[in-house]
């Protein structure tokens, strides 16, 4: 399983999102990438954003979930 993270700006006033891709081989079988995606959905507040699966039987997910920033209050 590989990781990797990048954050995107989205259209509005100080949100922002960040994604999470991951690689799953085809030894994990789908009952288990389907536990490993809830409890990191479950916990960390991330949501699906897509799936694809690859001619090989890879699958390459990304998770996304909203920052939220502050803006400074102007006095």
């Amino acid at each position: 399983m590989k990781l990797s993270r990048a954050t995107s700006r989205a259209p509005g006033h100080g949100v922002e999102w960040e994604f999470d891709r991951l690689t799953f081989s085809r030894e994990f079988s789908r009952n288990v990438v389907t536990r490993l995606l809830v409890d990191r959905a479950e916990h960390g507040g991330w949501e699906l954003d897509r799936v694809r699966i690859t001619p090989d039987g890879t699958r390459r997910v990304v998770l996304r979930r909203k920052i939220i920033r502050q803006l400074r209050a102007t006095f």
